[in-house]
């Protein structure tokens, strides 16, 4: 008789069957219903005459996105949805966040709340604020005699 030793690892015939059968089973009991909280990746810019804020939210249709300008705070919110599983199919892994994610910055009061301006392309979300004529930076200069 010979004794062969159990790789948890090895993929050969004996250990792939129960691989399946352990993953069946974690995820049957696993709370597949509820969604891991996320939160979108933001960059923020300034420049002479506006502040862009960029914001990564791929998968998010434009009417699932609200942004509040209010009281000197920029509010983004949104929800990316879970796609429910098809009758046969099975995921394997999930790993991206679902769910509602609300982000909120302050806005110096140098921002024009009235010129604000959004944009939507490719997952990423552009909020452009412009900066009122006060704020702007003015050369002047000064002729001596």
């Amino acid at each position: 008789m010979t004794l062969t030793r159990y790789n948890p690892f090895d993929l050969n015939e004996f250990s792939a069957p129960l691989r399946v059968f352990n993953d069946s089973v974690s995820r049957m009991f696993s709370d597949t219903d509820s969604t891991r909280p996320w939160t979108p990746n933001v960059d923020i810019k300034e420049t002479e005459n506006e502040i862009v804020l960029h914001a990564d939210v791929p998968g998010i249709d434009e009417k699932d996105i609200d942004i509040k300008l209010e009281d000197g705070t920029l509010t983004l919110k949104g929800e990316r949805k879970f796609e429910q599983e098809k009758k046969g199919e099975g995921y394997h892994r999930i790993e991206r966040g679902y769910g509602s994610f609300v982000r909120c910055f302050s806005v110096p009061d140098s921002v024009d709340p009235e010129h604000v301006k959004a944009a939507y392309k490719n997952g990423v979300l552009s909020v452009t604020l412009p900066k009122k004529e006060v704020a702007k930076p003015r050369s002047i200069k000064v002729a001596v005699n």
